[in-house]
């Protein structure tokens, strides 16, 4: 069985490197953070002392950062993976970044001999913890292929959708609709609750039909008990759209609804809000029409 790296134990890591080790993969862990890091050894993970160790000392690399600086400065700065690596080595870049950067990085580590996978993914803490995630894969279908039982410890669906950098386009298509979906539930329910009507009533009653998603499963229950503990924070999801907007640029392509659900995110930002879920976009609408989903 391959020996794991993983690098970034943080809210998402952190489960997904327990499920490996669940599984009986020997894991060995790193993060600039040392609580997190403290327990994913204490699941059973070997510290690891850089990226460029973990690297020398596994089969496989697995990253999972907060944004594109940081995946480049792990992989390709000093102590990074390239350093540590060797010809026939994985990395699987599970973190969600611009598309452009994972193909740099890809074309990087292939110099090398360092085949790479971009594996984003989406489901937040909860079906990180779970194993259920959905895992979008770019990359070559033989590399993918020999790499997908490690996939599957940790996602519920795991697809290859293209070559390098088509995971991390997917995950900004996903990104774009989990947005709009989260703010067009709250904006809906802030509208029924000023015409009178119980929202969780209304919830019940269109769960079922076409409205019904799993952002309206998952995040209008939320805004009902005000909860909005993060499974995944807003200014994660602020970042994810900053590189849907760059990319979108890049490509000339309109995207105004995504523009707009990026200002409402910012707002909420500079309100304190940073840390919430972003099923937090509901407050932006308490705020502007001066009502609370709250359930009284």
């Amino acid at each position: 069985m391959k020996k794991i790296g993983f690098i970034g134990v943080g809210i998402m890591g952190r489960p997904m490197a327990k499920n490996l080790i669940e599984q009986g993969y020997q894991v060995v862990g790193y993060d600039l953070n040392e609580d997190a890091l403290a327990q994913v050894l204490a699941y059973g993970a070997e510290k690891g002392f850089s990226p460029q160790d973990v690297a020398a000392r596994t089969d496989t690399i697995i990253t999972m950062l907060p944004n594109s600086p940081q995946v480049k400065e792990v992989v390709l700065g000093a102590n990074g993976i390239i350093e540590g690596a060797s010809r026939g080595q994985v990395l699987i870049e599970m973190s969600s970044i611009a598309p452009l950067v994972s193909q740099k990085i890809a074309s990087q580590l292939a110099a090398k001999g360092v085949e790479m996978l971009d594996a984003p993914v989406s489901g937040g803490q909860e079906k990180a913890e779970s194993g259920t995630l959905a895992i979008m894969v770019g990359g070559k279908n033989e590399v993918f292929t020999q790499n997908k039982e490690i996939l599957e410890v940790m996602g519920g669906s795991v697809t290859l959708v293209g070559d390098i950098g088509a995971g991390e386009t997917t995950k900004l298509v996903n990104q774009v609709i989990v947005a709009i979906n989260i703010a067009a539930v709250a904006e809906a329910m802030v509208l029924g609750k000023k015409a009178g009507v119980d929202p969780e009533k209304i919830f019940a009653a269109i769960r079922g039909g076409l409205a019904g998603s799993q952002c309206l499963t998952d995040k209008a229950p939320r805004m009902f008990e005000g909860s909005y503990d993060p499974g995944f924070k807003l200014k994660l999801h602020i970042k994810d759209l900053a590189n849907v907007l760059e990319t979108g640029d890049e490509l000339q392509t309109s995207m105004p609804l995504t523009t707009q659900v990026m200002a409402m995110m910012q707002a909420l930002s500079n309100d304190g809000h940073a840390e919430v879920d972003h099923g937090g976009l509901a407050l932006y609408y308490e705020k502007l029409n001066g009502i609370s989903l709250k359930k009284e």
